[in-house]
Order: C-alpha cells, then structure tokens, then sequence
C-alpha cells in the first residue's frame, strides 16, 4: 500500500501514473472511448452522431442554429453532423414553422429506432464497465465526477466530440 500526495491510500500498481486520479480518469477515458466506438461500429453510428440522434429523440425539430447554441458546436460542424445523418435517412431537414429563413431538423423513424438500438448498447457496455461496482457505488461514481466537472467548470452540455473542432466526417 501507499499513500498519494493527496492523501489517498491505493494499491501497489505497476505504473506509479495511476496513482494519480487525473492519469487514472484519463485512460479510463481512453477506454471507454475506444469501447463505446466499438460497440456503435455494427451500427455505423459515431458517438458524435449518437449524441446527435439521442439529443433529436428528447428534442425533435430544432432549427439548426437553436442545437448548435444548446451543445456549443460551430455551425459548420453542425451542418456536416446533420449531413452525415440525412444522407443515412435518419434525420430531415424541413422549413422551421417559426422562421421561414431556418430549417429544423427531425428525427426519422429510422434514425429513431436506430438510437433506441445504440441506446441499449450503450447500457449494456455501461453495465459491463461499471459491473464491479453496486448501484449505489455506480451512483457515487456519477455525481462524484459530475462535482469534479463543476468544479473543473466544465458544464455538460456538449461532448467535446462534438465541439468546432471536431471532424464532421462519417466512419
């Protein structure tokens, strides 16, 4: 056993790195990236259009300026995201009913479905991540982190895979 500069008492490891939470959440994130990447590949899905489908499923037909202003994405990542998912016939572009100038984006039956199935695989690679964990540790672990990115002042609204400077290409 040893102690950590911040107190924490952790197991003896071979790499001393992962003695320290920021190398730990790091590959921890590396994983986890790399698996759920995995997991949406049978289904042709990106986690950056995952997020787009699921952010669609809890609300449908946003113009595009309104979602690129609720994840903090430039415009131009945007119109390559809806692109890549129009040309799937999983989401539509239709004249915005509140701005003719505008066009709202909806979710297609087949997008709909489509992030109901990445949704599940989800679970099921977040059960398997997490399954040595109980409920109550998984919770913990949520708002723990969710406190750590508070206090880091991130705020939760976009994943940074979906920010400006990330590549709108498909896979």
């Amino acid at each position: 056993m040893w102690q950590s500069r911040l107190g924490i008492i952790v197991g003896v490891t071979s790499q001393p790195l992962f003695h320290h939470p920021v190398c730990l959440l790091g590959r921890l994130d590396f994983h986890a990236q790399e698996r759920f990447t995995k997991a949406l590949a049978p289904l042709g899905l990106l986690p950056r259009q995952f997020g787009m489908l699921s952010l669609l499923a809890e609300n449908d037909g946003q113009s595009q300026q309104q979602l690129c202003e609720s994840l903090d994405v430039h415009r131009n990542v945007m119109v390559g995201l809806v692109d890549e998912l129009e040309k799937r016939d999983l989401v539509e572009r239709r004249r915005h009913p509140g701005d003719r100038r505008a066009h709202a984006v909806h979710l297609l039956p087949t997008g709909r479905a489509l992030q109901a199935e990445a949704e599940r695989l989800l679970d099921e690679f977040e059960t398997e991540l997490l399954g040595g964990l109980s409920r109550e540790e998984a919770r913990t672990l949520v708002a723990l982190l969710q406190k750590v990115g508070r206090h880091a002042g991130l705020d939760f609204v976009a994943h940074p895979g979906l920010t400006a400077g990330a590549p709108a290409v498909g896979p």
